[in-house]
């Protein structure tokens, strides 16, 4: 890993959605550690660390720093990856680097979570104090009580302690300069990312009034408070914050949606919905988060390419009544009446002529039908 960018640790399919994800202060991208493997099921997960942090250069910030020079930093690694726009979710300094990203790089971020986090985090005094002593004393004291700053009592997370004892003192201190500096209060309601606030309801560090700060101030966005999480909500409670990020980062069901009506068209989706009953209601929210939301919206492959294979695989199981419909959807994406018989005509080798026979049927009443 070059020292000009920070350490990351990617996870999931690299066609899948980019999903970035930042730490706490003081932690390592470990804090995701049992969130980051459930989200890469369906997102390409890019989780980073702070200069000075787990695998980053200390180097790569000094003496001043500002939430807007981490921010650079990570557009570094998106750019190095080959990402352009990407979803993004923050801890703590993680989530003010999100909110920095999303009011002054708007077109970069999709989506924006913000977790334990805040638009100011109490003014710069504590942050000069805390970076004056890091920089004289180094972390150790920090570590001592970095149990109670992050966790409710009885609860720890080792590696993560282990994680403040081992930060280079003088990042540290220069990104409590970053936070000293920090403040969004009068930007917040320029955010236009779809934007999901989540509180820990024992976070002494940035407590629930932070949050509910920045939910009322950015427009659309969810507030979702954690009973018993501290300020560390993704290690202390990764389930709660898991299912918040989810349903949030689920764009799959309503994309899905779109793409299902404009290759099935609105009359077949319409009726397909007035059928719904409570019984089909989760097979067919299945059938629009993942064979739309993920399958189709999958660039790939083109849609014409994906009808051509529809079309093939339903003539070999022999899915006459689906082979209609997505007939007419070839048509919609793109595919001439010749190149829908060539496709058939292919299928005659591979899936056999008896097959193909029924096939060229069904094709030729839609074309018919439809005017073709």
């Amino acid at each position: 890993m070059t020292e000009k960018l920070l350490n990351f640790r990617a996870e999931g399919p690299a066609s899948g959605p980019p999903l970035l994800l930042g730490p706490s202060l003081g932690t390592s991208y470990a804090l995701w550690d049992k969130v980051a493997p459930e989200l890469s099921i369906t997102h390409r997960v890019i989780r980073w660390d702070l200069p000075g942090h787990g695998g980053s250069a200390s180097g790569l910030i000094g003496p001043g720093a500002t939430v807007g020079d981490l921010a650079d930093l990570v557009l570094a690694l998106a750019d190095s990856l080959g990402i352009g726009q990407f979803a993004y979710a923050g801890v703590s300094l993680g989530g003010a680097v999100g909110l920095h990203l999303a009011v002054h790089h708007p077109e970069r971020v999709s989506s924006l979570a913000v977790i334990c986090s805040s638009a100011h985090f109490n003014g710069a005094q504590p942050w000069e104090e805390r970076a004056a002593r890091v920089r004289s004393e180094g972390l150790d004291w920090l570590a001592e009580n970095a149990n109670s700053r992050w966790f409710t009592p009885g609860f720890t997370v080792p590696e993560l302690v282990g994680d403040q004892r081992a930060a280079d003192p003088a990042a540290y201190a220069a990104c409590c300069d970053a936070l000293a500096a920090f403040d969004l209060r009068s930007r917040l309601s320029e955010i236009g990312a779809r934007t999901l606030v989540i509180a820990g309801r024992e976070d002494p560090a940035t407590p629930p009034p932070h949050l509910r700060e920045i939910a009322d101030a950015v427009s659309g966005a969810a507030l979702v408070e954690i009973p018993g999480a501290s300020h560390l909500a993704p290690a202390q409670c990764p389930e709660a914050v898991l299912t918040a990020l989810r349903a949030h980062l689920d764009g799959g069901a309503r994309r899905g949606m779109a793409v299902r009506r404009e290759v099935l068209g609105d009359e077949h989706v319409d009726r397909a919905q007035a059928r719904q009953t409570p019984f089909t209601a989760r097979y067919q929210d299945f059938i629009s988060r993942y064979a739309w939301g993920e399958i189709w919206t999958d660039t790939t492959l083109s849609r014409r390419e994906r009808s051509m294979v529809t079309l093939t695989a339903l003539i070999a199981h022999g899915h006459y009544d689906e082979l209609a419909m997505h007939v007419r959807a070839a048509r919609r994406n793109g595919l001439t009446a010749e190149e829908i018989g060539a496709v058939l005509l292919q299928s005659a080798v591979y899936c056999g002529v008896p097959a193909a026979n029924s096939a060229f049927a069904v094709a030729q009443r839609v074309l018919e039908e439809d005017g073709d």
